[in-house]
């Protein structure tokens, strides 16, 4: 039995995933072809310049909560503290990637794209980590989603199936985020 099997997903299961499509569709446009809509001249700085920094914060954030959470969960024989525990771990994780989804959309609305001043070997070590994380997030986006609804609707074996895809992923997401921006800020011209 797959857990994405379509006679096995609720209504709110596919609400789940087709507004995941709709998000990450309105997202690709947003970066890709909206060149920051919102944006007043180009020789105006913008309130939003802080907003890199706080989404590498939301980003640093999440992939602590994540690990502290899987860390919880490990031990959830030892009791139901350890389950209290990775529930609010996993809750404040969800928040932080929220969080930094919000940002992200703000800045790009204004922003547009950011170019990487790299050079060098920085160059093809940069784009890797950042095509991974980009195709890595469209995967885990609407992984989380699901993981998160599942578990905060008690349908655990369910949960438990995509959970242990779930976290490497969106693990490996919110640190090359950090990563991502640590690269452009010290490559900047």
């Amino acid at each position: 039995m797959s857990i994405l099997n379509s006679q096995y997903l609720s209504k709110a299961d596919k609400f789940i995933l087709l507004f995941s499509v709709l998000a990450l569709s309105g997202l690709v446009w947003l970066v890709y072809f909206s060149h920051g809509f919102l944006a007043p001249s180009s020789s105006e700085s913008g309130w939003w310049e802080f907003i890199p920094f706080f989404n590498a914060c939301m980003n640093l954030t999440a992939a602590a909560c994540i690990l502290l959470g899987i860390r919880s969960i490990k031990r959830r024989s030892q009791g139901q503290i350890y389950i209290d525990r990775h529930k609010r771990w996993m809750k404040l994780a969800f928040v932080s990637s929220s969080l930094f989804l919000v940002g992200y959309l703000i800045y790009h609305s204004f922003h547009g794209d950011s170019k990487f001043q790299g050079v060098g070997i920085m160059r093809p070590i940069y784009f890797f980590i950042l095509i991974s994380h980009i195709l890595l997030s469209t995967i885990v986006f609407p992984m989380v989603l699901l993981s998160f609804y599942w578990g905060i609707s008690n349908r655990i074996a369910q949960h438990k199936k995509l959970a242990k895809w779930t976290y490497p992923l969106w693990f490996y997401v919110s640190l090359t985020g950090v990563l991502i921006f640590v690269l452009l800020k010290s490559n900047q011209a």
